[in-house]
């Protein structure tokens, strides 16, 4: 299956709670496994289930709620503050999201967004409101985000934001390449630059 990651247009799943930390993505006492796949379960653990010992979930929270469903997830403000921890993007890919939007990323959990293929999406506060409002109205809304354009729209409005994404991250994005694969896509061009030099 490809990673690479160029437009994405999907309802959404809104989260409207601001300074999220990785604690709450994903709690510390699911962090023993090294593989990156099976932390999808525990997504939100302590918000979407009454305890550990079974699976009851909570009726109130978004996730458990059937109406909301889709590969872009909507936070508040300042989302994956907290810890490094890398577990915290891996659940969220595992779950089945793509993108998520907010108006804030902490720096750490946007780089380890990237290296994983989830695209953190920063829009304006005024842009993550309006989604808010879209999905509220309308909970089939539907959100597009196009990589290679730099934009997200909300298709009922028709309006459109920008954003900021490192250049090398996209082409990997684009691409589906992690770093080792971003460096074997340009193996000739080594081998005639090494060539080049040695002569």
């Amino acid at each position: 299956m490809s990673k690479a990651i160029k437009h994405i247009s999907s309802t959404v799943v809104p989260l409207q709670l601001e300074n999220v930390d990785t604690d709450q993505i994903i709690p510390a006492r699911f962090l023993k496994a090294t593989n990156r796949d099976g932390f999808g379960k525990n997504l939100f653990r302590d918000w979407r289930y009454e305890n550990d010992s079974d699976d009851q979930p909570r009726k109130d929270f978004v996730l458990n709620n059937p109406t909301y469903k889709g590969s872009i997830l909507v936070a508040g403000r300042n989302f994956g503050c907290g810890s490094s921890r890398e577990h915290a993007a891996w659940a969220l890919k595992d779950a089945g999201f793509d993108v998520v939007v907010s108006s804030f990323f902490a720096d750490i959990f946007k780089n380890n967004s990237l290296n994983n293929f989830l695209l953190p999406v920063t829009v304006s506060p005024d842009f993550l409101a309006q989604i808010f409002s879209a999905v509220e109205a309308d909970a089939t809304s539907v959100i597009e985000v196009d990589l290679p354009a730099q934009t997200i729209t909300i298709k009922a409005t028709g309006v459109t934001e920008s954003f900021e994404i490192n250049s090398y991250k996209k082409t990997c994005l684009l691409n589906g390449y992690d770093d080792i694969d971003y460096l074997l896509s340009m193996k000739s061009e080594i081998e005639t630059f090494e060539n080049s030099v040695t002569r």
